[in-house]
């Protein structure tokens, strides 16, 4: 599982959804399934057929998340 530092430091502006799913501790199939049903936590582009998580958005959802714990 990355990092938040390695996330906010090595990242692009987007990723995939499995390194999405990844840096959430969830799995990639769980993930698919949220963005399917419009419950995933994090901001989506869907490019053709590809989906892009939007790293930054990912970054504030894992420091909220770190904040509550």
């Amino acid at each position: 599982m990355p990092t938040l530092d390695e996330i906010r430091t090595s990242w692009p502006p987007t990723c995939s959804v499995p390194q999405a799913a990844a840096a959430l501790g969830i799995s990639r199939s769980h993930a698919y399934e949220a963005i399917g049903l419009g419950e995933f936590p994090v901001k989506t582009l869907t490019v053709g057929r590809r989906v892009l998580v939007i790293v930054a958005d990912l970054v504030k959802v894992l420091s909220a998340e770190q904040g509550a714990t």
